[in-house]
């Protein structure tokens, strides 16, 4: 009862904020998807696969220190607002400040690691274009977004993304249009400029709808360390996501990273719609998460069913439709049938963990949902190590396969032992209250 009493006051809220704001994003993630798949196609055939593999190299790379950019900024700031609406101004300047300081740094960083961890046929230039656009230009409209989730305001938040893609499908069609046989270097001036555009528009579109910030370095210890757990949390997702391209350049070929790289792209554009439905969601993870991990887990229920047919479907649809791939992409991706076939079960492995880890982050198991994102990246690079020179493209795969699949049964566990132990706990102070 008294759990019922403490969600009662956000039910209605739930029920007509997450239909609304699910329909904006679907509706953004449509138009994303259509564009992203245009995009893509344009980039794969241009570059080839050799040079495509080389671009998804480092971006594999990057995107293992990118979600240190914002030190979790981003995601403290829904949590925060989504609570409060007064704690913007704050929590937007934390997140602005933060992100220009940390991308700083971890610039500087990547690098170096560019240096020692990527074969020399790719251009130092190269890893410093797509630094700058991720670290910087991706992180900026990335907590441009989520600033309008804070306050509900999907569509904008939709408009944003579908606006990055739309660029980035420009920068692509002018690179083609301009070169016969373009370089990844060219991509990466490419690449850099669209995102640099649309991350200072999307910096105007929320001092104009949502306000100033008010510039502050000043934290609790408590919302540090959580904001940090958000980073780890997100760079381990980044290493078993993306570890395995950056490792295919070095152990690899660029050939084989390029086929790679192409096939784990179409599985990223199947999964765009239930990337709608857990942004729509997020908010109200977090309202929801003040009853603890039962309210957050039964509000999940229903969600991880829906997606789950998305994913069926599919994944059912990727494994008929594989065999287009070299059609649409040139006869150098017709390895990527194959691949693309393996990697048909990642979309349902994906829906599993990707929920039920918004369970525990938002009852404020996020410390929890770290360390089990950090052991399946160690594992993960730890196969690949064996795998990849062993097996090359095919080895990745499996270890991608594996990874997730071991995230989503270790996230499951954790979530079912903490709701039984919630519910016995509930169900002792109902005892004792009525000996009382």
């Amino acid at each position: 009862m008294e759990l019922l009493s403490k969600l009662k006051p956000f039910q209605r809220l739930l029920k007509s904020t997450l239909a609304r704001n699910a329909g904006w994003m679907l509706l953004g993630q449509g138009l994303k998807l259509v564009i992203q798949a245009l995009y893509f196609t344009v980039i794969a055939r241009s570059l080839g696969a050799s040079k495509y593999g080389a671009f998804i190299g480092v971006v594999g790379l990057v995107g293992i220190l990118y979600p240190f950019g914002t030190l979790g900024t981003g995601y403290l700031l829904i949590k925060n607002v989504a609570r409060d609406r007064t704690q913007f101004s704050k929590n937007w300047g934390m997140a602005l400040s933060t992100t220009f300081l940390s991308s700083s740094i971890l610039f500087t960083a990547v690098l170096l690691a560019a240096r020692f961890l990527l074969p020399s046929t790719i251009p130092l230039r190269l890893a410093m274009f797509v630094a700058a656009s991720d670290l910087f230009g991706m992180n900026l409209t990335g907590i441009c977004g989520q600033a309008f989730i804070a306050f509900d305001r999907m569509q904008w938040t939709a408009t944003i993304s579908v606006l990055l893609s739309t660029t980035r499908l420009a920068a692509a069609i002018i690179l083609a249009t301009r070169y016969h046989n373009p370089s990844a270097l060219q991509w990466g001036t490419y690449y850099f400029a669209s995102t640099a555009v649309v991350a200072a528009g999307a910096l105007v579109l929320v001092l104009v709808k949502l306000g100033p910030p008010a510039f502050s370095f000043l934290r609790s210890s408590a919302e540090t360390r959580e904001g940090l757990y958000f980073s780890v949390s997100l760079s381990a997702q980044s290493i078993y996501n993306d570890i395995d391209k950056a490792m295919l350049v070095r152990l690899g070929t660029l050939e084989a990273t390029g086929i790679y790289g192409a096939a784990y792209r179409l599985i990223d554009v199947s999964f765009a719609p239930v990337w709608s439905l857990l942004a729509a969601a997020y908010p109200n993870f977090f309202r929801v998460g003040i009853g603890g991990i039962s309210a957050t887990l039964q509000y999940a229920k229903p969600l991880i069913l829906r997606a789950l047919g998305y994913a069926a479907f599919a994944s059912v649809m990727i494994l008929a439709g594989a065999g287009i791939v070299p059609y649409i992409l040139g006869g150098e991706y017709r390895l990527a049938v194959e691949a693309l076939r393996w990697l048909a079960v990642l979309p349902v492995l994906k829906v599993v963990h990707f929920f039920l880890s918004d369970a525990l982050a938002s009852a404020g198991y996020q410390g929890l949902r770290t360390l089990i994102q950090v052991g399946v990246a160690v594992f993960n690079v730890l196969i690949n190590l064996w795998i990849i020179p062993a097996y090359s493209w095919r080895g990745a795969a499996w270890s991608s396969i594996a990874s997730d699949g071991l995230l989503a049964c270790a996230i499951g566990a954790a979530v079912l032992v903490l709701s039984r132990r919630s519910q016995m706990g509930t169900a002792e102070s109902k005892i004792v209250a009525a000996r009382a």
